[in-house]
Formats: C-alpha cells, structure tokens, sequence
C-alpha cells in the first residue's frame, strides 16, 4: 500500500502588497522545522492586492496547532493580513441539496466513491423522494424537506438544523431547484456552491435552451459560483464551455449542458475543498 500523505498545513492570505511578506511567511515556516511543499502567490498591479497559498508538512514542526494560530494572528496584524489555515486531516463535511436532476449528484457520489472529493458527502437533503434511490445505491442518507409555497421559511429552519446536526462545513446546490433566502445565505457566506447554465442573465427563466436554440446561439456553458443573496450573481469558482452549431437539437443541446454541468460543479466542489479557492470581493482567486 502507498504511504500515507503528510498531514499539512494549507494557508489563504490577502492583503495589500508590500515587501518582506513572502519572506516573513517563508521565514515563519522554516524557522519552526516546516518543510513547504507548495506556495503559490498572485500579486496585482491596479488593485495593488496580494494573494498566496501555503503548503507545508507538519512532520517535525515544532508548534502545535494553537501555537500557530496565535503566531499566525501575529503576522496577520504585523502585515494586516486577511487569512485563513486549515489542515489536511480535517475532512470536510458536504451536505448536498437536490431535487428531481440526478446528472450532478451521480457526479458527486462517483467522485467520493472512488476517493477523489476531498470531503465526504454526510446527507442529501431534497424537497422530493425523486432521488432517494441514488443515494440508497451510494449508501449516503438521505432525507426529504417538503418546501411548501407558504412553508418556506418553516424548511428552511428545519434545513439550518439538520446542517448544524450534522456538523457541515459547506452546502452544495446540485440542480436544487428553490431559491434560498437572503437570512439562509448570510448564514453561509461562501459555503453555498451552486451550478447553473452559462446563459445568464440571457435566456433566464424556463425553457432556457429552447431560448437558445431559437437564437441560434454559438457556445454553451455552465458556471459554479458561490451563492449571495443577489440570484446567480456570487463569485465564480469555475466555468466551462462547448461549441454548438445549427445542426443541433435542443435535446443535444441540454444533454451537452448536463455534462457540463456536472463536470464544472464537481471542479469547484473539490476546489473549494482543498482550500485553493480565495474570494475577494465578488470574485475568487484560484490557486491551481
């Protein structure tokens, strides 16, 4: 069998750019017996704003984990620094919303199953039985919260209190189709990842690529993004496209948005997951 991977420490940083910063960071890690295994940094030149990840293996580090938040902490207000660590031992926990479409929540469920999530699904919460079959086969819980017209506020609640049971670090929207409310979201700010078509805001509401067809449209796509209180307008995590042309129908037109629908929702899910994924304002910068 393969040798365990190291357990690491993994860094997000933003702040103004400014010298001796990367080396104060480096300096931090090896001064304490830290070995990096990856930095990757972005500095830009009209917003005068610095980015940076850092990885390091914690084997022979000589602080604990307290004593790095606190020595962190004093960096963070030496160089004012907007930061966050995480650590590779903890496995995130996913809870994913679904309704009737099962392209996503397959793609999810196969991607765990053979160990390449990077977080582990704990329940599929839905407002119909429609999938409870898929996730019977994955051997993942499942459970229904009917979301009546006038009983929205009353699922929600009961939604907020099945994620806090089952300690969940994100919320993923796999073609859920309800719209959160603003209280919901301001509860997971950049914790929410939802998948949509790449047409918006052209051809919004029902019947999208039937829209599309009609215009004769060139490309498709799909767009994974965190999900704000302003509908389909949080920062994006991960996108796709694909050229299409007359010859197509509308049924090849949505079964091509499927799997891009899928394959861009599963990129962000693992993105965000392993912690390469730094908004700034209403935009993310992603560490590859």
């Amino acid at each position: 069998m393969p040798p365990d991977p190291p357990v690491t420490a993994i860094l997000l940083v933003n702040c103004r750019d400014r010298t001796g910063l990367v080396a104060a960071l480096s300096t931090f890690v090896f001064s304490h017996g830290g070995n990096i295994l990856d930095a990757d940094q972005h500095a830009e030149r009209d917003s005068g704003e610095f980015f940076m990840r850092l990885v390091w293996d914690l084997a022979g580090f000589d602080l604990g984990r307290e004593a790095i938040q606190s020595e962190m902490a004093e960096l963070a207000r030496r160089f004012t620094l907007r930061w966050e660590l995480t650590f590779s031992d903890h496995v995130p926990r996913v809870v994913v919303f679904a309704t009737k479409a099962s392209h996503c929540l397959y793609d999810l469920l196969l991607c765990q199953q053979i160990g390449d999530l990077g977080g582990t699904i704990v329940a599929v919460l839905s407002n119909h039985e429609f999938l409870a079959d898929v996730c019977q086969h994955f051997d993942v819980p499942f459970a229904v919260i009917p979301v009546e017209r006038d009983g929205k506020r009353k699922a929600e609640q009961e939604q907020l209190a099945r994620l806090a049971s089952l300690g969940a670090d994100v919320v993923v929207l796999a073609r859920y189709m309800q719209i959160l409310s603003a209280e919901f979201v301001e509860r997971w700010p950049n914790r929410i990842i939802n998948i949509h078509h790449s047409f918006l805001p052209a051809f919004a509401g029902a019947r999208p690529y039937h829209q599309a067809k009609e215009r004769g449209v060139k490309i498709i796509g799909a767009t994974a993004h965190y999900v704000t209180a302003d509908l389909d307008q949080g920062p994006i995590i991960e996108q796709n496209v694909r050229r299409v042309s007359h010859r197509d129908e509308v049924d090849d037109l949505m079964r091509a948005g499927r799997d891009l629908e899928r394959e861009v929702l599963t990129r962000a899910v693992r993105l965000h997951l392993q912690r390469r994924v730094l908004v700034s304002g209403n935009r993310t910068i992603v560490f590859g």
